[in-house]
């Protein structure tokens, strides 16, 4: 098949499509208000009929939540290099919307990613004219990426990863992806595995940069009241085990093993990936049979009760580094289930230790480098991560582990800097408009 036919077949499909995907996601907003505002945004219809955005536009797409935070010291750095830079940020979840509003100032403008639709491609980029678009992590967009082409507005595919597992899907979608990934002029590729897979997959110019997430800096207040709450159960004293970011049909496999601890347990802290699951989770842990207190149900800090209860569910947004530094030991969500993992380099920063799952493709990199470090070791199973976690909360040596985690956090910094420098340049060499010259 032709590039060609391949992409006007792939257009046409999603056309046709796209009358479901607005339905589901007025389905999606019976739990998430989020997902049923602004529908015609995923159109590339917007409310004023200004033709363009003026000023020094910069796009960045973060799909989600994860994304959205990877983005923050690069957004930071861009704004120091580029005087009067307008943000545009684009996403495509209600927990990416919800996160990248700190990531924006009186100038900057968000909105959602429209659907990746001929037409809605050409309005997005005759509204916005951006100096330069950048991509987070693996958002290849056919028809975006030839519409920027169009447009004469380079792309960058930042942060970028591809693992072995999404390089074989994308192999029986070569007539599509291949010509798409040929239309970004730079990947700033996490790793050499990534760079290598990414060239095969035909980007044209790939660098090595790093990884976002190690410049991530945990917000110190957050960090402070999590160390405060975890001094309010030292009466009796009381170790603390973090289920971070778990996803769907990992949370009862940890309440069973969990109900095979031998008394005293530690406190229980389960953090869902996805809010709309916290009703969910909730529900598990109460037909466990084990008392349940709810981070939403206090506002300063936990009640007498919730020091007595069995599992806290973390059920708020934008707190995982007040978890992590709550916590003495966390279980990487995610890793459990087949499902890549999430992010382990976060609770590095906070200095918490992590017990890894056999699925970590998603941090493929990271996962390694941190077990080489000594801040996270690895199980095959649940039960016996649980078991792992419980032991470790409670070993008098945790603080060696608390130190290697901080080593391996700040060990792989500076990626913000040499990815900032590649995307200032291609904005630089973008359009000769008038506003093109920093």
């Amino acid at each position: 098949m032709t590039p060609w036919l391949a992409r006007f077949l792939y257009s046409a499909l999603l056309v046709a499509l796209t009358p479901l995907y607005l339905l589901r996601l007025w389905w999606r907003g019976r739990a998430e208000p989020a997902y049923r505002r602004r529908l015609r945004e995923r159109l590339g219809f917007y409310r004023t009929r200004r033709r363009a955005i003026e000023g020094r536009v910069v796009w960045l797409h973060a799909v989600s939540l994860g994304e959205t935070r990877a983005a923050e010291p690069l957004v930071k750095a861009l704004r120091a290099q580029i005087p009067g830079m307008r943000l545009v940020l684009t996403c495509s979840t209600a927990t990416g919307l919800e996160a990248g509003r700190a990531l924006l100032t009186d100038d900057d403008i968000q909105t959602w990613l429209p659907y990746d639709t001929p037409g809605a491609a050409r309005r997005f980029f005759r509204r916005y004219r951006p100096l330069v678009g950048v991509l987070m992590e693996t958002e290849i967009w056919p028809n975006l990426l030839h519409a920027a082409r169009q447009a004469g507005v380079p792309m960058v595919l930042a942060n970028a990863r591809l693992s072995e597992r999404s390089q074989r899907k994308g192999q029986r979608l070569a007539a599509l992806l291949h010509p798409a990934v040929q239309q970004l002029t730079w990947v700033l590729a996490q790793t050499e595995a990534d760079a290598r897979r990414l060239r095969e997959a035909g980007a044209p110019q790939v660098e090595v940069c790093g990884n976002l997430k190690y410049d991530i800096e945990p917000p110190p207040k957050l960090l402070a009241r999590g160390l405060q709450w975890r001094q309010q159960l030292n009466d009796p004293p009381r170790a603390v085990v973090l289920a971070a970011s778990t996803r769907e049909g990992e949370e009862q496999p940890l309440l069973s093993a969990w109900r095979a601890l031998p008394a005293p347990r530690p406190l229980l802290l389960i953090v869902p990936r996805h809010p709309q699951r916290f009703n969910e989770v909730g529900l598990l842990v109460d037909n466990s049979g084990f008392t349940l207190s709810r981070r939403s149900s206090w506002a300063e800090g936990p009640t007498p009760e919730a020091a007595r209860a069995d599992v806290w569910l973390g059920d708020s947004m934008g707190e995982m580094p007040l978890y992590y530094a709550l916590a003495d030991v966390a279980l990487l969500g995610g890793s459990f289930a087949p499902l890549g993992g999430q992010n382990l380099i976060e609770a590095a920063a906070c200095g918490c230790p992590m017990v890894m799952g056999p699925h970590t493709f998603n941090f493929e990199d990271a996962a390694e480098l941190s077990l080489k470090a000594g801040a996270s070791l690895r199980v095959a199973e649940m039960a016996d991560g649980v078991r792992r976690a419980a032991a470790l909360a409670a070993d008098p040596q945790r603080n060696q582990w608390v130190q290697s985690a901080f080593g391996f956090a700040a060990a792989h910094r500076g990626a913000t800097g040499r990815m900032a420098r590649r995307i200032v340049a291609c904005a630089i060499r973008g359009r000769g408009d008038g506003v093109g010259g920093l």
